[in-house]
């Protein structure tokens, strides 16, 4: 998997300054939350949204049926046994992504990372490890892969990047406990976490948009 795979993109005008990497969730594919993108308000800023497609392989907790995934998860509490090998592939492919973004014209500094669910922990694995600033990660309906890994493996590039983090307090996918140890590790490791919850599932709402609207106005600037 490479920064080849199909995207979709998404141009809020013909010369972005800007750009955001919205990663997916399990099964689902890059047209997940485009349908978002005009309820973001970002006026005249000038934003590329970038769609990635996961790559479709057998996932084990849904008996092995094949969808679009980052990496394999194999079992339902998400970290007595992670898929390192596949985190650490779909982390390749995503800094792939936002090199390629480098190559357009677009510094590392004015992208956001951002991701839901299996793309939150991709946006977190990818975005702590990275050797650049980012603009800011957008954490939503997610947790922290390899835990135990990441003071060892982070970056000071980003230790000062603002992290928008959301859960939904009723949550049955991705249990709220769980986010919550991924927010105060983070906090105890010093990074900036903008902590959100919503009386919500597995899901995004109008009021959670309109946040990560505000966030990206603040972040997305020169």
């Amino acid at each position: 998997m490479t920064a080849s795979l199909e995207c979709l993109e998404i141009e809020t005008s013909t010369d972005p300054h800007f750009s955001v990497v919205w990663l997916h969730g399990l099964g689902a594919d890059g047209n997940d939350f485009a349908p978002i993108v005009p309820q973001l308000n970002l006026g005249n800023k000038g934003v590329r949204f970038v769609f990635p497609h996961a790559p479709v392989q057998p996932v084990t907790i849904n008996g092995g049926m094949p969808m679009r995934s980052w990496y394999d998860i194999y079992m339902a509490d998400l970290v007595r046994h992670e898929d390192e090998t596949g985190l650490r592939h779909s982390q390749s492919a995503v800094q792939e992504l936002i090199a390629r973004e480098n190559a357009r014209g677009i510094s590392t500094e004015r992208i956001v990372l951002a991701g839901f669910s299996q793309g939150c922990a991709m946006t977190l694995q990818t975005g702590l490890r990275l050797e650049e600033s980012l603009a800011g990660m957008v954490c939503l309906s997610g947790y922290l892969p390899l835990a135990n890994k990441l003071i060892n493996e982070r970056h000071k590039a980003n230790q000062d990047t603002p992290i928008f983090m959301a859960h939904g307090t009723q949550d049955p996918i991705v249990p709220f406990e769980r986010a919550e140890a991924s927010r105060q590790l983070l906090e105890e490791l010093g990074y900036n976490v903008r902590w959100h919850t919503y009386a919500m599932g597995h899901a995004v709402t109008p009021t959670e948009i309109r946040d990560i609207a505000n966030f990206l106005n603040e972040v997305l600037t020169f």
